[in-house]
């Protein structure tokens, strides 16, 4: 039996909520998207870092998903991107 433990399986013994899992999922696509926009852009973490004012590592943090970015840190490195926040509405079906 391995010691480790499925995400499947933490998850229920960490009693996340639909709702935290739903943070948990907006943040990983945002990192993702932030990620993405940076390679098609051609841009390595220190051309960022020096784009945007940030240390290379705060960068490497944020897309490790070591620490949330906090709005005004994703308008930083997203801007010089050429991308934006926008807010649309969710598809919900009740």
């Amino acid at each position: 039996m391995s010691k480790f433990k499925t995400w499947e399986e933490l998850k229920k013994e960490l009693n996340i909520t639909p709702e935290q899992q739903a943070e948990i999922d907006l943040e990983v696509e945002i990192l993702k998207a932030t990620i993405e926009a940076r390679e098609k852009n051609n841009m390595t973490q220190e051309e960022l870092s020096q784009k945007t004012g940030l240390k290379q590592s705060t960068i490497a943090r944020l897309e490790s998903g070591k620490h949330s970015p906090t709005t005004s840190t994703l308008i930083k490195i997203l801007t010089p991107l050429g991308y934006k926040l926008t807010i649309v509405p969710i598809d919900k079906k009740l």
